[in-house]
Protein backbone atom coordinates (compact mmCIF):
# COMPACT_ATOMS: atom_id res chain seq x y z
CA UNK A 1 0.00 0.00 0.00
CA UNK A 2 1.21 3.40 -1.00
CA UNK A 3 0.29 6.95 -1.07
CA UNK A 4 0.80 10.09 -3.76
CA UNK A 5 -0.02 13.28 -1.52
CA UNK A 6 -1.66 16.04 -3.59
CA UNK A 7 -2.44 19.75 -2.69
CA UNK A 8 -4.74 21.60 -5.24
CA UNK A 9 -6.94 24.95 -6.01
CA UNK A 10 -9.80 23.60 -7.80
CA UNK A 11 -12.68 21.14 -6.16
CA UNK A 12 -14.57 21.27 -9.76
CA UNK A 13 -11.45 19.77 -11.62
CA UNK A 14 -10.49 17.31 -9.78
CA UNK A 15 -14.00 16.07 -9.00
CA UNK A 16 -15.11 15.73 -12.83
CA UNK A 17 -11.50 14.74 -12.96
CA UNK A 18 -12.41 12.07 -10.93
CA UNK A 19 -16.34 11.02 -11.61
CA UNK A 20 -16.16 11.31 -15.22
CA UNK A 21 -14.15 8.39 -16.22
CA UNK A 22 -16.54 4.95 -16.85
CA UNK A 23 -15.15 2.95 -14.83
CA UNK A 24 -15.49 4.99 -11.57
CA UNK A 25 -17.51 5.16 -8.42
CA UNK A 26 -18.14 7.04 -5.39
CA UNK A 27 -17.00 4.27 -2.27
CA UNK A 28 -17.76 6.63 0.82
CA UNK A 29 -18.24 10.23 1.27
CA UNK A 30 -18.91 12.50 4.60
CA UNK A 31 -20.79 16.09 4.61
CA UNK A 32 -21.82 16.06 0.90
CA UNK A 33 -24.28 15.32 -1.53
CA UNK A 34 -22.15 12.88 -3.36
CA UNK A 35 -25.09 11.51 -6.22
CA UNK A 36 -24.44 14.08 -8.12
CA UNK A 37 -20.65 16.00 -9.46
CA UNK A 38 -22.17 19.40 -9.20
CA UNK A 39 -23.94 18.98 -5.72
CA UNK A 40 -19.90 17.22 -4.54
CA UNK A 41 -17.94 20.49 -5.97
CA UNK A 42 -20.70 22.90 -4.53
CA UNK A 43 -21.03 21.53 -1.35
CA UNK A 44 -16.86 21.67 -1.00
CA UNK A 45 -16.70 24.98 -2.19
CA UNK A 46 -19.52 26.57 0.42
CA UNK A 47 -17.22 24.99 3.43
CA UNK A 48 -14.21 26.36 1.82
CA UNK A 49 -15.11 30.10 2.00
CA UNK A 50 -14.76 30.08 5.63
CA UNK A 51 -11.44 30.27 4.87
CA UNK A 52 -11.15 32.23 1.63
CA UNK A 53 -7.70 33.09 2.12
CA UNK A 54 -6.55 29.41 1.81
CA UNK A 55 -5.66 28.66 -1.64
CA UNK A 56 -4.40 25.12 -1.69
CA UNK A 57 -7.60 23.92 -0.10
CA UNK A 58 -8.04 20.73 -2.16
CA UNK A 59 -6.70 17.74 -0.37
CA UNK A 60 -6.41 15.02 -2.20
CA UNK A 61 -4.62 11.73 -1.76
CA UNK A 62 -4.15 8.19 -4.32
CA UNK A 63 -4.12 5.16 -2.18
CA UNK A 64 -2.40 2.03 -4.38
CA UNK A 65 -2.32 -1.49 -3.49
CA UNK A 66 -0.08 -4.24 -5.27
CA UNK A 67 -1.31 -6.19 -8.01
CA UNK A 68 -1.01 -8.98 -5.66
CA UNK A 69 -3.32 -7.79 -3.33
CA UNK A 70 -6.21 -8.05 -5.76
CA UNK A 71 -7.73 -11.35 -4.15
CA UNK A 72 -7.16 -10.35 -0.70
CA UNK A 73 -8.96 -6.84 -1.32
CA UNK A 74 -13.02 -5.57 -1.09
CA UNK A 75 -14.76 -2.66 -2.02
CA UNK A 76 -15.73 -2.89 1.29
CA UNK A 77 -12.23 -3.16 2.77
CA UNK A 78 -10.89 -0.25 1.15
CA UNK A 79 -13.29 2.03 2.01
CA UNK A 80 -12.42 1.03 5.63
CA UNK A 81 -8.74 1.93 4.98
CA UNK A 82 -9.55 4.79 2.97
CA UNK A 83 -10.63 5.84 7.03
CA UNK A 84 -7.91 4.28 8.94
CA UNK A 85 -5.68 5.91 6.70
CA UNK A 86 -7.67 9.78 7.45
CA UNK A 87 -7.57 8.80 10.64
CA UNK A 88 -4.06 8.47 11.30
CA UNK A 89 -3.00 11.58 8.89
CA UNK A 90 -5.16 13.32 11.20
CA UNK A 91 -7.89 14.50 8.16
CA UNK A 92 -10.87 14.72 10.69
CA UNK A 93 -13.95 16.59 10.88
CA UNK A 94 -13.98 17.65 7.30
CA UNK A 95 -15.85 16.85 4.39
CA UNK A 96 -14.53 14.11 1.86
CA UNK A 97 -15.59 12.03 -0.83
CA UNK A 98 -13.74 8.51 -1.66
CA UNK A 99 -13.45 7.60 -5.48
CA UNK A 100 -12.74 3.75 -7.03
CA UNK A 101 -10.95 3.44 -10.29
CA UNK A 102 -10.85 0.59 -12.06
CA UNK A 103 -9.24 1.98 -15.33
CA UNK A 104 -5.67 0.40 -13.94
CA UNK A 105 -4.42 -3.12 -13.44
CA UNK A 106 -3.98 -2.55 -9.98
CA UNK A 107 -6.26 -1.54 -7.02
CA UNK A 108 -6.71 1.82 -6.28
CA UNK A 109 -8.60 4.44 -4.99
CA UNK A 110 -8.67 8.55 -4.21
CA UNK A 111 -10.39 10.77 -1.36
CA UNK A 112 -10.88 14.72 -2.07
CA UNK A 113 -10.95 15.82 1.22
CA UNK A 114 -11.83 19.72 2.27
CA UNK A 115 -8.50 21.45 3.98
CA UNK A 116 -11.10 23.58 5.76
CA UNK A 117 -12.89 21.30 8.09
CA UNK A 118 -15.92 22.03 9.99
CA UNK A 119 -15.28 24.62 11.99
CA UNK A 120 -13.62 26.72 9.46
CA UNK A 121 -9.81 25.91 10.64
CA UNK A 122 -7.36 24.55 8.10
CA UNK A 123 -6.15 20.85 8.21
CA UNK A 124 -2.75 21.22 8.06
CA UNK A 125 0.02 19.06 5.38
CA UNK A 126 3.39 19.96 7.05
CA UNK A 127 5.77 16.68 6.13
CA UNK A 128 2.57 14.86 4.95
CA UNK A 129 4.35 13.10 2.45
CA UNK A 130 7.05 11.50 4.90
CA UNK A 131 4.08 10.79 7.24
CA UNK A 132 2.04 8.85 4.50
CA UNK A 133 4.84 7.02 3.92
CA UNK A 134 5.25 5.32 7.90
CA UNK A 135 1.23 5.43 7.76
CA UNK A 136 1.60 3.45 4.57
CA UNK A 137 4.27 0.90 5.42
CA UNK A 138 2.42 0.40 8.94
CA UNK A 139 -0.79 -0.80 7.83
CA UNK A 140 0.60 -2.25 4.76
CA UNK A 141 2.54 -4.75 7.54
CA UNK A 142 -0.10 -5.03 9.99
CA UNK A 143 -2.45 -6.33 7.37
CA UNK A 144 0.12 -8.58 5.60
CA UNK A 145 -0.06 -6.49 1.88
CA UNK A 146 2.04 -7.00 -0.50
CA UNK A 147 5.71 -4.75 0.43
CA UNK A 148 7.18 -3.49 -2.70
CA UNK A 149 11.29 -4.13 -2.89
CA UNK A 150 12.33 -0.39 -3.00
CA UNK A 151 12.08 2.89 -5.60
CA UNK A 152 13.53 1.19 -8.45
CA UNK A 153 10.82 -0.73 -10.13
CA UNK A 154 8.77 2.92 -9.70
CA UNK A 155 7.85 4.38 -13.14
CA UNK A 156 9.90 7.75 -13.63
CA UNK A 157 7.91 8.48 -16.67
CA UNK A 158 4.68 8.68 -14.87
CA UNK A 159 5.54 10.70 -12.12
CA UNK A 160 4.86 14.70 -12.01
CA UNK A 161 5.30 17.71 -9.74
CA UNK A 162 7.42 17.37 -6.45
CA UNK A 163 7.36 13.11 -6.62
CA UNK A 164 9.27 13.72 -10.19
CA UNK A 165 11.96 16.04 -8.28
CA UNK A 166 12.08 13.81 -5.22
CA UNK A 167 12.91 10.70 -7.37
CA UNK A 168 15.18 13.10 -9.50
CA UNK A 169 17.61 14.22 -6.86
CA UNK A 170 16.89 9.78 -5.41
CA UNK A 171 18.67 8.59 -8.27
CA UNK A 172 21.28 11.64 -8.57
CA UNK A 173 22.59 10.79 -4.66
CA UNK A 174 22.26 6.82 -5.91
CA UNK A 175 24.78 7.93 -8.55
CA UNK A 176 26.96 9.79 -6.97
CA UNK A 177 27.09 8.04 -3.57
CA UNK A 178 28.87 4.98 -5.46
CA UNK A 179 31.48 6.91 -6.00
CA UNK A 180 32.59 10.30 -3.92
CA UNK A 181 34.83 9.93 -0.90
CA UNK A 182 34.23 13.22 0.42
CA UNK A 183 31.55 15.77 1.18
CA UNK A 184 33.83 18.18 -1.35
CA UNK A 185 32.89 15.49 -4.25
CA UNK A 186 29.39 14.92 -3.10
CA UNK A 187 28.46 19.03 -3.31
CA UNK A 188 30.55 19.02 -6.79
CA UNK A 189 28.94 16.12 -8.54
CA UNK A 190 25.13 17.47 -7.57
CA UNK A 191 25.79 21.18 -8.34
CA UNK A 192 26.10 19.77 -11.73
CA UNK A 193 23.02 18.53 -11.82
CA UNK A 194 21.40 21.58 -10.65
CA UNK A 195 21.07 19.89 -7.13
CA UNK A 196 21.65 22.20 -3.99
CA UNK A 197 22.60 20.86 -0.38
CA UNK A 198 21.60 22.69 2.97
CA UNK A 199 22.97 21.54 6.40
CA UNK A 200 21.43 21.88 9.44
CA UNK A 201 23.85 22.75 12.30
CA UNK A 202 23.08 22.45 16.02
CA UNK A 203 22.35 25.82 17.88
CA UNK A 204 25.38 27.88 18.32
CA UNK A 205 27.81 25.17 17.09
CA UNK A 206 28.99 23.94 13.70
CA UNK A 207 27.89 20.19 14.34
CA UNK A 208 25.58 19.45 11.26
CA UNK A 209 22.20 17.64 12.51
CA UNK A 210 20.75 17.38 9.58
CA UNK A 211 20.46 17.46 5.44
CA UNK A 212 17.99 18.78 3.05
CA UNK A 213 18.61 18.97 -0.86
CA UNK A 214 16.82 21.50 -2.86
CA UNK A 215 16.39 21.44 -7.07
CA UNK A 216 14.42 23.47 -9.22
CA UNK A 217 13.24 25.63 -6.19
CA UNK A 218 11.61 22.54 -4.14
CA UNK A 219 13.11 20.97 -1.09
CA UNK A 220 13.56 17.78 0.49
CA UNK A 221 15.01 16.30 3.86
CA UNK A 222 17.60 13.75 3.00
CA UNK A 223 15.40 10.97 5.29
CA UNK A 224 12.64 12.19 3.07
CA UNK A 225 14.06 11.06 -0.17
CA UNK A 226 15.30 7.89 1.75
CA UNK A 227 16.46 6.22 5.07
CA UNK A 228 19.73 5.93 3.99
CA UNK A 229 20.25 9.84 2.61
CA UNK A 230 19.82 11.14 6.17
CA UNK A 231 23.43 13.12 6.77
CA UNK A 232 24.32 10.15 9.22
CA UNK A 233 23.49 7.11 6.55
CA UNK A 234 25.28 9.41 3.90
CA UNK A 235 28.55 10.40 6.21
CA UNK A 236 28.38 6.30 6.97
CA UNK A 237 28.74 5.80 3.09
CA UNK A 238 31.19 7.89 2.87
CA UNK A 239 33.81 6.42 5.27
CA UNK A 240 32.81 3.39 3.48
CA UNK A 241 33.95 3.96 0.52
CA UNK A 242 37.01 5.74 1.88
CA UNK A 243 38.10 2.68 3.39
CA UNK A 244 37.34 0.75 0.44
CA UNK A 245 39.66 2.52 -1.35
CA UNK A 246 37.17 3.76 -3.34
CA UNK A 247 38.93 6.70 -5.64
CA UNK A 248 36.38 9.61 -7.38
CA UNK A 249 39.05 10.91 -9.89
CA UNK A 250 39.24 7.28 -11.57
CA UNK A 251 35.60 6.36 -10.86
CA UNK A 252 34.34 9.87 -12.32
CA UNK A 253 33.52 10.22 -16.27
CA UNK A 254 33.98 12.99 -17.43
CA UNK A 255 31.47 15.16 -18.89
CA UNK A 256 31.10 15.94 -22.81
CA UNK A 257 32.31 19.87 -22.44
CA UNK A 258 35.36 18.25 -20.16
CA UNK A 259 35.98 15.97 -22.72
CA UNK A 260 35.80 19.10 -25.88
CA UNK A 261 37.75 21.45 -23.93
CA UNK A 262 40.38 18.86 -23.19
CA UNK A 263 40.60 18.00 -27.00
CA UNK A 264 40.67 21.84 -27.76
CA UNK A 265 42.89 22.55 -25.62
CA UNK A 266 45.63 19.65 -26.85
CA UNK A 267 45.05 20.73 -30.21
CA UNK A 268 45.60 24.73 -28.97
CA UNK A 269 49.15 23.43 -27.90
CA UNK A 270 49.96 21.32 -31.00
CA UNK A 271 49.01 24.56 -33.24
CA UNK A 272 51.32 26.89 -30.71
CA UNK A 273 54.47 24.16 -31.04
CA UNK A 274 54.30 24.05 -34.66
CA UNK A 275 54.12 28.21 -35.11
CA UNK A 276 57.45 28.47 -32.79
CA UNK A 277 58.96 25.34 -34.69
CA UNK A 278 57.90 27.17 -38.34
CA UNK A 279 58.84 30.63 -36.48
CA UNK A 280 62.51 29.38 -35.50
CA UNK A 281 63.35 27.80 -38.85
CA UNK A 282 62.25 30.83 -40.85
CA UNK A 283 64.76 32.78 -38.22
CA UNK A 284 67.39 30.20 -39.54
CA UNK A 285 67.03 30.48 -43.02
CA UNK A 286 66.85 34.42 -42.89
CA UNK A 287 69.72 34.45 -40.61
CA UNK A 288 72.59 36.79 -42.88
CA UNK A 289 76.27 35.18 -43.90
CA UNK A 290 78.14 38.07 -42.51
CA UNK A 291 77.74 36.91 -39.29
CA UNK A 292 79.30 33.12 -39.61
CA UNK A 293 82.70 33.70 -38.92
CA UNK A 294 85.29 34.57 -41.74
CA UNK A 295 88.53 31.96 -42.49
CA UNK A 296 92.01 33.25 -41.47
CA UNK A 297 94.01 33.22 -44.78
CA UNK A 298 97.34 32.80 -43.10
CA UNK A 299 96.12 29.61 -41.62
CA UNK A 300 98.31 27.50 -43.97
CA UNK A 301 101.65 29.50 -42.64
CA UNK A 302 100.57 28.76 -39.28
CA UNK A 303 100.09 25.32 -39.53
CA UNK A 304 103.27 25.00 -41.59
CA UNK A 305 105.86 26.89 -39.34
CA UNK A 306 105.82 23.96 -36.70
CA UNK A 307 106.83 21.84 -39.45
CA UNK A 308 109.76 23.56 -40.84
CA UNK A 309 110.79 24.26 -36.82
CA UNK A 310 110.93 20.66 -36.51
CA UNK A 311 112.49 19.46 -39.67
CA UNK A 312 115.27 22.09 -38.60
CA UNK A 313 115.94 20.10 -35.96
CA UNK A 314 116.30 16.70 -36.84
CA UNK A 315 118.78 18.14 -39.39
CA UNK A 316 120.87 19.40 -36.38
Amino acid sequence: MIAKVITGKSFGGCVRYLLEREKSAVLDSAGVRDYDIKAIVADLNAQRKMRPQLGNAVGHTVLSWSNEDGDKLTVEKMAEHAREYMEKMGIKNTQYVTVLHEDKKHPHLHIVYNRVDNNGKTIGNFNHWHKSGKVCREMTERYGYHLGKGKAKVNRQALRGNDKLRYAIHDSLKSVMAKATSWKQVETMLARQGIAIHYKYRSGTNEVQGISFEKDGVKFKGSAIDRRFSFAGLEKQLSENRAIGITHSATETPTLADQIREVLGQQEQRSEAYEIGVSLLGDLLDMPASIEPEPDPNWRKKKKKPEEEKSRGIRR
